[in-house]
């Protein structure tokens, strides 16, 4: 960023009482994506289910427990491959399994064990669910079972893709329109899409409606994240965006407690949507940023924003626009024999231009597509460690706070690859330790699933400031770009890699942990950027790797001064991990 817009925070302030209601006022509204995005893990929950019953049934039969209604059982039922024998008001008897039923050629007494010649039929009748714990989500409403279990399985996927087309499109969008138009946008779009999900009719307008409401989701936090960033000042600006991703994670949290007090699947959507519509009803209040005002030559709209941050702020003399563009051309007039190379277009093919920047764009993609699978895999596999699902969901999402806070510590006080590279190798060994652990030790698995969520969490929240020091200028906002979209990738894979707990319930977690120990010890190659000066060519770039000492300096690039030009060369590129 130009260093007018340096003058324009000292001037004002950099954390002063205008940009803290700004700021918690827009992050409130990161909540609803983090609903949105993990309400999924309740809404479509698969509960044990029978084929349904073609008659009227005077008695059942579960192993040695006889009942007179199917409901009793449930509490009995412990496997997929158990079955349910009925004997109807005609006197026929039926074994009801998961995907089909047997009628029994003849009736003798009721016995849970029967060798004579049954009639297998299909679940022409629909299928009979245990209401125990939900009474109604889109699996039973619309019969996601058997054949039809994979439309269940696509449904967090499709919301993942969802997220990755959004975050592309009004990322361009806010950049040609404004932050604040596109806010007002997608906060009202997450909104109204998710009450709509509550009254959509079939299981294809559901998937339809859902993946709209992943698009306005993704485009508010993508958006939010640059709002509150040009807001903000160098001396706040770390600490400020990082912690955007904290309120997503107390959405996670919002999820487990409506969860737990709400059963009914449209009930709980829209008890969920409702939760930030107080924001929605109050956005339209916030104002443009300045950042963005200038860059569009709207230098009065600018000045009035300046002097309303003023006012809050109890700033007496607030600096003038024209100032701002003075200190902006002086600086343009400094840097002029370098702006015609870097009007030079460049393409993904730059970022292996040779062997050393190859080699990092590799490793740094590897890295953005670990942490946002590894992110995804344990927050969606939380509600099937044992115990109580809902306390497993909020523990996952409450341990997310305190990571992005030794997050930002370790960045400025060991350095990024210092930080980064034990805390990859640790979720590596927390994925191996789950798997040696006892599995009826409930406790200890949920400690260290939140163990492993936390070390994911810490790597996962520091790359995306890494990335932008480890690239030149000229490239830069195309290697953070390029480095979200592996990112979203990871969160489109993530579901399935869940599902893979039907083939081995530990297939997940060897997954991520050979992803986390790979990428860690690649991140060992990456240099250090904490304390040098950011770079403007991929010379430069090169040498950062090769020589220590050829681009070392005396002035800090502490991580808010590398977002402070970060976002000069490619605000479409700025966006969130999640």
């Amino acid at each position: 960023m130009a260093p007018g817009s340096e003058r324009l925070f000292d001037s004002l302030g950099h954390f002063g009482r205008f940009q803290a209601c700004v700021y918690f006022a827009s992050v409130f509204q990161a909540m609803s994506c983090g609903i949105h995005y993990l309400a999924s893990v309740f809404m479509a929950v698969t509960p044990n289910f029978v084929c349904g019953i073609p008659g009227n049934v005077s008695s059942v039969l579960f192993y040695n427990s006889s009942e007179s209604s199917i409901e009793d059982i449930w509490t009995l039922w412990t496997s997929t491959e158990n079955y349910i024998v009925v004997q109807l008001e005609n006197g026929e008897i039926w074994e009801l399994n998961q995907c089909s039923r047997s009628k029994r050629e003849v009736s003798l007494d009721l016995a849970y064990e029967y060798k004579g010649n049954k009639s297998k039929f299909s679940c022409s009748d629909g299928f009979l669910y245990d209401d125990t714990k939900w009474k109604s989500t889109v699996v039973t409403q619309w019969d996601l079972v058997c054949d039809r279990e994979w439309l269940a399985k696509l449904i967090q996927p499709t919301f993942m893709l969802g997220v990755l087309i959004g975050a592309v499109i009004f990322g361009d969008i806010a950049d040609r329109l404004g932050r604040q138009r596109v806010i007002w946008f997608t906060s009202a779009g997450q909104f109204v899409f998710g009450i709509a999900v509550a009254f959509t009719f079939d299981y294809y307008s559901f998937v339809i409606v859902r993946f709209l409401l992943a698009m306005v989701s993704s485009g508010y936090l993508v958006v939010a994240f640059v709002y509150v960033t040009e807001f903000v000042g160098i001396k706040a600006r770390t600490w400020a965006s990082m912690h955007v991703h904290a309120f997503f994670a107390v959405g996670i949290m919002v999820v487990a407690l409506v969860g737990y007090l709400v059963r009914t699947w449209w009930v709980y959507q829209i008890f969920l949507s409702i939760a930030t519509l107080p924001f929605v009803l109050c956005c339209w209040m916030l104002p443009e940023t300045p950042l963005w005002l200038l860059s569009e030559g709207r230098y009065e709209d600018a000045q009035k924003v300046i002097n309303i941050m003023a006012r809050w702020n109890k700033v007496s003399t607030p600096c003038k626009v024209s100032e701002l563009c003075s200190v902006q051309q002086d600086d343009l007039v400094r840097t002029g024999d370098n702006d015609t190379s870097s009007t030079k277009k460049h393409n993904i093919l730059d970022l292996f231009c040779n062997w050393h920047i190859a080699r990092r764009t590799i490793t740094v993609w590897l890295i953005w597509f670990t942490g946002s699978l590894g992110y995804y895999v344990f927050s969606l596999s939380s509600v099937s460690l044992g115990g109580n699902e809902y306390l497993n969901l909020f523990l996952i999402g409450a341990v997310e706070l305190p990571c992005y806070i030794i997050a930002c510590i370790g960045m400025d006080k060991l350095g990024r690859r210092n930080t980064l590279i034990p805390f990859l190798i640790l979720s590596a060994l927390i994925c191996v330790l789950i798997m040696f652990l006892p599995q009826d030790f409930n406790i200890l698995i949920i400690l260290a699933n939140m163990a492993g969520k936390f070390s994911i969490g810490v790597a996962f929240g520091l790359i995306y400031l890494y990335t932008a020091e480890l690239y030149p200028t000229i490239v830069r906002s195309l290697a953070v770009g390029s480095g979200s979209m592996m990112c979203r990738v990871g969160s489109v894979v993530a579901p399935f890699c869940v599902y893979l707990r039907s083939i081995w319930i530990f297939m997940p977690l060897l997954l991520v942990g050979i992803m986390a120990l790979l990428s860690g010890i690649l991140t060992i190659m990456l240099p250090e950027t904490l304390g040098k000066p950011l770079t403007n060519t991929l010379v430069e770039a090169t040498e950062i790797g090769r020589n220590k000492k050829s681009c070392s300096g005396k002035t800090p690039a502490h991580s808010g001064a590398a977002l402070e030009k970060i976002e000069m060369f490619g605000q479409e590129a700025v966006s969130t991990e999640k």
